[in-house]
């Protein structure tokens, strides 16, 4: 969502005082470039990524009618695995940045969120906060420090989670009869009328779903709910294991998002499926940066970041060497390395 959008949406919530962050310094001119956006290259990004699932989902169809059954369970694990970085397409195309157009924002917003199950007003009320907040309780609940993560969490979520998706379903249903419980829930929708657009996106989940269901099974085309219906409880490991490098372990209460979020460089294909959100420190510093441009952003701030990992494998072994330090000391806190900052005259982010 671009700025206005942040501010339309938190002003539903109580607003407490702004946080001072630290933002690395960036020439005025090259500030501007950054904030680009392109339909093209949103266009590009879109469909490019909806045409991996299309390929992924029609190779499954076309191995199970050939009766090649594990053929078919292998690539429904891709397809799933490809599947869960929906959420960051939502969260993407939510922040207003990949299109210039932002109808086209819109319009993708709702098409990643009917594919994920995904009601996007409240992750939008929810997410304008984390950034305007970020790991700052009460007043960010999206994320909660400390995160313990396990082994065999990761075996449980990340690779066959039906309770996950029955979890998620229920949770849809009772948004959709307008139940909305929990301090987080009560916070961004306070009232009634905060909580028209989810409950109306609820509903419309739950439609679209069902027509799907009811039409795959009139058609006999049994596995197409399985491929697009039930998508969020299969092959999330991966997605998983990306999103929680980006607060896990890190500082809570603190006014420098170098010190509360991570950046870490995977390869360019996962970079693509996640859609660029490994950049995190950046994206949180600069979030109207649109995420084909965060590559750019790393390079020019670089200098002033702590030491990003390469690798996903090199990133957890950092976190979970954390989590050992915080069993041993539960008061322990991990402060990433800062580099002296050099402050530029005239530069955006100074102050």
């Amino acid at each position: 969502m671009d700025r206005n959008d942040l501010d339309e949406v938190t002003s539903k919530a109580r607003m407490p005082r702004p946080v001072p962050w630290y933002r690395s310094p960036i020439d005025p001119a090259v500030f501007k470039e950054l904030h680009e956006r392109s339909d093209a290259k949103g266009f590009l990004y879109s469909v490019s990524y909806l045409g991996i699932l299309v390929v992924t989902g029609s190779a499954v169809m076309i191995a199970a009618a050939h009766g090649w059954i594990a053929a078919t369970v292998g690539l429904l694990f891709v397809h799933g695995t490809c599947a869960a970085f929906l959420i960051n397409a939502v969260h993407e195309v939510g922040h207003g940045t990949v299109f210039r157009t932002q109808g086209l924002n819109r319009f993708f917003l709702r098409v990643f969120s009917v594919l994920a199950w995904h009601n996007y007003p409240i992750f939008q009320a929810s997410h304008a906060r984390h950034h305007r907040y970020t790991l700052h309780p009460p007043d960010d609940l999206e994320v909660v420090l400390p995160m313990r993560i396990l082994v065999k969490q990761i075996l449980r979520i990340g690779f066959f989670d039906p309770v996950g998706e029955w979890d998620l379903i229920k949770r849809t249903i009772a948004t959709a009869r307008g139940r909305f419980e929990g301090e987080w829930m009560e916070t961004l929708f306070p009232n009634a009328e905060s909580r028209r657009e989810p409950i109306a996106w609820a509903r419309v989940l739950l439609a679209v779903h069902g027509l799907i269901i009811v039409g795959a099974l009139a058609l006999k085309l049994w596995l197409l709910p399985v491929v697009v219906c039930l998508v969020p409880c299969y092959g999330r490991c991966l997605q998983y294991l990306c999103n929680e490098t980006q607060h896990s372990g890190l500082q809570d209460n603190v006014e420098d998002f170098r010190l509360c979020t991570r950046t870490f460089i995977p390869n360019p294909l996962l970079r693509f499926l996640y859609w660029q959100m490994n950049y995190h420190i950046e994206h949180h510093m600069y979030a109207a940066v649109p995420c084909y441009n965060l590559g750019r952003l790393h390079r020019l701030i670089e200098h002033d970041l702590p030491p990003c990992p390469r690798g996903l494998l090199t990133t957890w072994r950092e976190i979970f060497r954390i989590q050992k330090l915080q069993e041993a000391d539960p008061g322990y806190r991990y402060m990433a390395p800062l580099p002296p900052s050099r402050p530029m005259m005239g530069a955006i982010g100074v102050g």
